[in-house]
């Protein structure tokens, strides 16, 4: 099977040269999506609960233009810029979206990063 490229005005458009996410083999790799407003391209949310569930929300529509969606997600990786601070929030918003049967996940550490923006998600989903 081909590899796919998905796009949806739904969330952010990419700031360099990758993909919001690759359809492949019966999986969609989203690319690490932050908390930007899809439409204004600005970062949503002071806090990390915040960010997180923006984050969640522009993974969540391109899931869904690749015709897939959260609970099909089986691995995560969550990019923060301050782990040491902001993990506790970010679980915290994390647990209100995976209630059940949540991803596999690994965190890191956000190497570049738009004024204000605390974290980036990136998740592989089955399709």
């Amino acid at each position: 099977m081909p590899k796919e490229i998905v796009y949806t005005d739904n969330a952010p458009k990419p700031f360099a040269g990758y993909s919001q996410a690759v359809k492949c083999n019966g999986f969609v790799y989203v690319s690490g999506t932050g908390p930007m407003d899809p439409k204004t391209g600005e970062v949503v949310g002071k806090t990390i609960q915040e960010q997180t569930r923006q984050c969640l929300k522009n993974v969540q529509a391109i899931l869904e233009a690749a015709g897939s969606s959260l609970d099909r997600a089986v691995s995560a990786t969550v990019i923060m810029a301050d782990g040491k601070k902001d993990f506790a929030g970010m679980n915290e918003e994390w647990g209100r979206w995976f209630t059940t049967n949540p991803p596999a996940r690994q965190g890191a550490v956000l190497p570049v990063r738009p004024k204000g923006m605390k974290l980036s998600i990136a998740v592989i989903a089955e399709v």
